[in-house]
């Protein structure tokens, strides 16, 4: 068996090429070529075990190329590509022995690799086997692929013979287990997890894709239990799929947007039918259902950079320059000007974890709370330099105004109500009681039953003459676990919910949000969606994966009894319910009609739950504490009055306040 094909490979002098490093000289280089270097890994199918690894750049037909600095004095070249973009890394492995003479055409030089030792591909250096393989790198391919392929069901097996096999002494035991086996891989290296294994169901659609949402609770078990290599991996990797040119229907978004999710393809490489590639498939939103751009995912990669170098102390990743560029790109698409008068992000429906027409457009809360707490980690981990200045100068001006504005308009209890059903309408002045016009009228009978004396929440949306009184689960968690809420708000959210214990857990946790639409208002609002039925899905259905954001929450305000309850709830059947995607009925006692079973991120939302409630100072990784700076001037836009008359010389802020 040949170790070596004959085909000519780029070889590069020095040390193992670093894919995304840079070199001093170019401190200042165009860095928004990093995101799309496209890498070629190339494999026999015949050879498993890899221990010579080659790399070579590759050149594809698209609309703009450019070159990267790499390790060693050598270009990596990465193209912009209009339509379909596959991230290629292309890897010549060999079976025995290492190479004792490699040519180039070039006469670039060569680098050699002990048989002992793989190339890390994100790393750019040679090293032994990662402390995160779980053992599977002992594993053979065979027994590997025998249950998944990188989220592909093997076509060899019947369904039935798919079906993990518990063999574990607790149900943490057989989450852990699990969630190894939902793990992807990408030229050898754990990259991700799957969204969900169902054996049961024919229709994969792209829940055999790596989601950045969904990995988010995977990505936290596994830094929790130390195994960093993953996070790392990911993280990393994302990056290079950062939107620079994706275009649907001759537009393209603005650049800085995360992907969704992500697919490693193994398709045939051109001109040789016994070897095959590795290529990462991003959707940005061009092939999901309904064909809206995911706002939350760069939100999201920002948190989990943040616990990463927390939980980690590895903090070279986040120092990294492509990765600061990563985050920058992500905060100019986000702070960037447009019409609206209000500091809150404004998204179309479906663009976070209610995905689908739930009648959320507008400022929706779950976006405001991940947009607060990703500028708030992007502040403490962004480095400090001149280019930086403008940019955290408005970081900081739209924290101080997004949280006054969230507080004071979004939040409702007892006291509020009363307020806001004794309205003044079409007040028109600068010092309006009722600024956005909202007509009493829109309280609903549900709302002034279902208010505890005790105990508030932060409303799901808020535009000119609409309020959005539905509890929205995610965004009041997230803004608990990041400080949007002030302690007393927090501390009422909880109540809320050991009040409404009833409505947001009952039989399984928790609510994705309450109440359901039902009759006309679910036929006019999500356009009779038959997968958000009443109690179903988005629509008031119960989603085991929040119990980690509830923990979150719970330990931050020192109230951890009530996330332990709930995941005592959970423990009571979501085992011998084979891990649901979501559950129905009004108190969830029914499996989803359409939910996927063995969902991993159901699977992973209880480990970190368990995980935290056995050791609740590691959920310091993801909360963040309110700074003085933004207390005090909280405190200095309370005590101007906001209802105050103000003239338009005194005028000086860009937003309603």
């Amino acid at each position: 068996m040949s170790a070596v094909t004959s085909e000519a490979v780029r070889i590069f002098p020095g040390p193992a090429p670093r894919l995304f490093g840079y070199d001093p000289r170019f401190g200042k280089c165009d860095s928004i070529n990093f995101p799309y270097t496209n890498l070629k890994c190339q494999r026999k199918r015949r050879l498993r075990f890899a221990k010579v690894l080659k790399c070579s750049s590759v050149v594809h037909n698209g609309v703009r190329s450019s070159r990267l600095w790499g390790t060693g004095g050598a270009w990596f070249r990465s193209t912009s590509v209009n339509g379909l973009c596959l991230l290629r890394c292309n890897c010549q492995r060999a079976e025995t022995g290492s190479l004792n003479e490699i040519s180039t055409q070039d006469g670039n030089g060569a680098w050699f690799v002990e048989s002992s030792k793989i190339i890390d591909p994100i790393n750019g250096i040679v090293n032994g086997p990662s402390a995160l393989e779980f053992q599977d790198v002992q594993q053979s391919s065979q027994e590997r692929e025998a249950f998944v392929t990188n989220g592909n069901l093997s076509p060899t097996e019947t369904p039935k013979s798919l079906i993990p096999r518990v063999s574990v002494d607790s149900i943490e035991d057989e989450a852990w287990e699990l969630l190894q086996k939902s793990m992807v891989y990408y030229c050898g290296s754990p990259i991700g997890t799957i969204a969900a294994m169902d054996p049961t169901s024919s229709n994969v659609l792209n829940y055999d894709q790596v989601f950045i949402r969904d990995f988010i609770p995977s990505g936290i078990a596994f830094l929790l239990k130390g195994e960093y290599d993953i996070v790392r991996n990911f993280i990393l990797h994302t990056l290079q799929l950062q939107s620079w040119e994706k275009t649907m229907d001759c537009h393209s978004p603005g650049q800085g947007l995360m992907p969704a999710s992500f697919k490693v393809r193994t398709v045939p490489l051109d001109g040789d039918e016994s070897a095959t590639e590795e290529v990462l498939d991003p959707d940005f939103g061009e092939a999901a259902i309904g064909r809206v751009a995911p706002v939350d995912s760069g939100l999201w990669w920002i948190i989990l950079l943040r616990a990463y170098g927390k939980c980690s102390g590895d903090l070279s990743v986040q120092e990294r320059v492509d990765v600061q560029t990563g985050i920058k790109m992500i905060l100019r698409l986000c702070l960037a000007d447009g019409f609206d008068m209000f500091p809150t992000l404004l998204v179309t429906d479906g663009s976070c974890m209610i995905d689908r027409r739930m009648g959320i457009h507008g400022h929706p809360l779950e976006i405001q709370a991940l947009f607060y707490s990703a500028l708030l980690c992007a502040r403490e981990m962004l480095a400090p330099e001149d280019g930086s200045a403008d940019l955290i100068r408005a970081l900081n001006n739209r924290l101080v105004a997004l949280s006054f504005h969230i507080r004071e308009y979004y939040w409702i209890d007892m006291r509020k109500l009363n307020e806001i059903y004794r309205y003044k309408t079409e007040e028109y002045s600068y010092d309006a009681v009722n600024k956005f016009n909202i007509y009493p009228d829109q309280i609903s009978p549900w709302l002034v039953e279902w208010m505890p004396n005790k105990g508030g929440y932060l409303i799901g949306n808020l535009q000119p003459a609409h309020m959005d009184f539905r509890f929205f689960s995610l965004g009041n968690l997230w803004s608990v676990v990041s400080s949007l809420s002030t302690m007393d708000q927090s501390h009422a959210i909880l109540d809320l919910i050991e009040a409404k214990w009833s409505d947001l857990v009952a039989d399984m946790p928790f609510k994705i949000c309450y109440p359901a639409l039902e009759g006309q208002e679910w036929q006019i609002i999500t356009g009779c969606d038959p997968k958000n039925t009443p109690w179903s899905y988005h629509n008031g259905g119960s989603w085991p994966t929040l119990l980690w954001q509830l923990t979150v929450a719970c330990i931050k305000m020192n109230r951890a009894g009530i996330a332990a309850k709930a995941v005592e709830v959970a423990e009571r059947r979501i085992s011998r319910d084979k891990w649901p995607e979501y559950y129905d009925t009004k108190r969830g006692r029914l499996i989803g009609k359409q939910a996927r079973l063995f969902q991993t991120w159901s699977i992973a939302g209880y480990l970190v739950a368990k995980q935290l409630l056995a050791s609740p100072s590691k959920a310091k990784i993801l909360f963040t504490e309110e700074d003085s700076d933004l207390v005090n001037a909280f405190s200095c836009m309370i005590s101007a009055n906001p209802r105050r008359k103000r003239n338009r010389k005194g005028l000086k802020q860009s937003y309603i306040v």
